[in-house]
């Protein structure tokens, strides 16, 4: 099974599995790993799903499209490489993709 390393703006690391298919929001909601709230449930309207991806990961994901694109607009501290987990599907290429989590959501 993929794994998901997410980091914490404090330094706290969580390597989670993710099942193919699953988005890192939902894998992280699902083990509970604070800094990713989801409020949306993960239909890309809220942003609180914000992440970092590594440079090393990011070229490996699809772009994002127009929608989460005004989403990160609005994101606490978008940088160039952030991205909504809600919009980040787990693949087997994906195995061991290593995100950060921003100091808030809000």
């Amino acid at each position: 099974m993929p794994k998901a390393v997410f980091i914490e703006a404090n330094g706290g690391e969580y390597e989670v599995d993710v099942n193919v298919g699953q988005t890192l929001m939902e894998a992280a909601t699902d083990n509970m790993i604070d800094g990713i709230v989801g409020e949306c449930g993960g239909v890309c309207s809220c942003a609180t799903c914000h992440v970092y991806v590594d440079q090393e990961w990011f070229d490996k994901l699809p772009p994002a499209d127009d929608l989460e694109e005004s989403m990160i607009d609005v994101a606490r501290d978008p940088m160039d490489n952030s991205r909504l987990s809600c919009q980040i599907e787990m693949t087997e290429a994906l195995d061991g993709i290593i995100v950060r989590l921003p100091v808030s959501q809000f």
